[in-house]
């Protein structure tokens, strides 16, 4: 079997840290690569080496796959870690590694390719008995053809893109007359952001949650499930907030969408760490949703319920390791919360936010983590992902997951750029978060730019509502000197307020 003495991270900010940190505690050495952009990051201080491998761009730099494998073999790494996004779910990249004798932390190119295309994963559902979305089962070649199973299957629809993700190419579709025009901008879209413009046409399940369990295989056959992740607080269908367990799964529920998603993955041979997606219903039927052939952002809600450490264990069956653990071994102990804290404007529909970071201190304490990339006195830049750090916590149970994260949203302080922070902390004493009967639509259902004013000062928040309404102001108000801390102000209204 193989032994990995170095790895080579193809990636940048906390999830880079992130593989560091069981790097160093596997006792491999690790490897930064960095772009022009990053040349002082926390990722490329924190490894024992570091490769600069192009300009700001990640089309110049993290995207190059052949400066990629020239970093590895010019420092002698063995292995290469994806981590997330990026050549994470490559499966050109992932063969390119293979056939440098490179070990790729990750699954093999074939299963790769096989779950990226969405219509391919349908047909292997069906063979594995695990329910799907009905629909098309292939990609659309006819609109006419298209347009038939669509009545068959009822308005709304959804029509989808067989390649990529994260909601590009992908229109909800209420009628007959709206169906041949969103067929034609979801083509266009999925053309511009992967190339291919093939789409499909699925039954749109009103009212759905997002949950996905967490897969592990290794190449002998074995393969476990470490529970699942409710992920249905989405804003660009893109998560934002994440926990374990679901508050809606019966533990009946639960082993039957763990079983299908152990199939999913057997049904493509996969070996690594991956997550298998679905969608659940108002009447608790599940439907696979795609699967992710990578780790997952939100992977600290895992390791906080287990107690297990993902990222280690991928480095185990990369080496061609049996999984440690049985089934029955791996357990569940009580709730786990994940906030992602992006450089966003929550006010201003999640736009992304530039700038400095002029503070950044972070909440601690037991049950506490964060996982950031970025620190006090560097920029987030426009290039990349403007996801500033993972907060996560770990209680006993729910409610009390909730109120720690609550107040560690409160210790969270940020200044320089506007963040989620306002947003998370609205979810988190929102009623219907908290009695756990939310879906996918929780944003568009219940949140608007006023939800956040209630976070600031009792003063400044009754000058933001009466600004939103368009009422007078009273201008003395603009005297107020900002506490930085976000639980006695909101980080978007310390830079609003400087413009009015």
């Amino acid at each position: 079997m193989p032994i990995i003495n170095k790895v080579l991270i193809a990636n940048r900010g906390e999830i880079a840290l992130r593989i560091i940190r069981s790097c160093k505690e596997k006792n491999r050495r690790t490897v930064a690569v960095y772009s022009e952009a990053d040349s002082n990051a926390p990722h490329v201080l924190a490894a024992d080496e570091s490769v600069l491998i192009g300009k700001a761009p990640s089309s110049e730099s993290y995207l190059l796959m052949d400066k990629l494998i020239d970093a590895a073999k010019d420092t002698g790494a063995d292995a290469i870690h994806p981590g997330y996004g990026f050549l994470s779910e490559n499966s050109v990249f992932a063969a390119l590694c293979a056939e440098n004798n490179i070990i790729f932390i990750g699954p093999n190119a074939e299963s790769i390719e096989m779950m990226g295309d969405k219509t391919r994963a349908r047909e292997l559902m069906a063979k594995a008995n695990v329910p799907y979305p009905p629909g098309t089962e292939t990609a659309m070649e006819n609109i006419g053809e298209a347009k038939v199973v669509a009545s068959s299957i009822g308005y709304p629809v959804l029509i989808k893109a067989a390649a990529g993700g994260g909601g590009k190419g992908m229109r909800i579709v209420h009628s007959e007359e709206d169906f041949e025009k969103s067929v034609k901008a979801a083509k266009s879209e999925a053309k511009n952001a992967f190339g291919d413009d093939r789409v499909f046409v699925e039954k749109y399940l009103e009212e759905p949650r997002h949950i996905e369990f967490q897969i592990f295989a290794d190449s002998h056959g074995n393969v476990v499930h470490m529970f699942e992740r409710e992920c249905s607080i989405q804003r660009r269908h893109q998560k934002v907030i994440e926990e374990a367990p679901s508050a809606v799964l019966t533990e009946e529920l639960r082993q039957k969408m763990a079983e299908a998603a152990i199939a999913a993955a057997k049904s493509c041979n996969y070996v690594g760490a991956g997550t298998v997606e679905f969608l659940v219903d108002k009447h608790l039927n599940y439907y696979f949703l795609e699967m992710n052939t990578r780790l997952q952002v939100e992977h600290p809600v895992t390791e906080s319920i287990t107690g297990l450490d993902l990222v280690s264990l991928q480095i185990d069956v990369a080496e061609g390791n049996v999984l440690p653990l049985k089934q029955e071994e791996i357990k569940r102990n009580g709730h786990s919360i994940e906030c992602r804290i992006y450089a966003e404007d929550p006010a201003e529909k999640f736009l992304p936010s530039t700038g400095r970071l002029t503070r950044h201190r972070i909440p601690s304490g037991p049950g506490v983590r964060v996982d950031a990339g970025i620190e006090e006195g560097q920029e987030v830049s426009i290039h990349y992902d403007p996801m500033i750090s993972k907060l996560c916590v770990h209680a006993e149970n729910r409610e009390k997951a909730i109120d720690k994260m609550i107040r560690a949203l409160d210790e969270y302080e940020i200044s320089g750029v506007r963040t989620t922070i306002p947003f998370c902390k609205f979810v988190m004493q929102n009623s219907i978060f908290r009695l756990g009967t939310y879906d996918t639509h929780f944003i568009a259902d219940h949140f608007n730019a006023e939800s956040i004013s209630q976070f600031g000062e009792p003063e400044i928040a009754a000058f933001i509502s009466a600004y939103l309404k368009g009422k007078p102001v009273n201008k003395s108000k603009n005297d107020l000197t900002p506490h930085q801390n976000s639980s006695k102000t909101t980080n978007w209204w310390l830079r609003r307020k400087q413009t009015l």
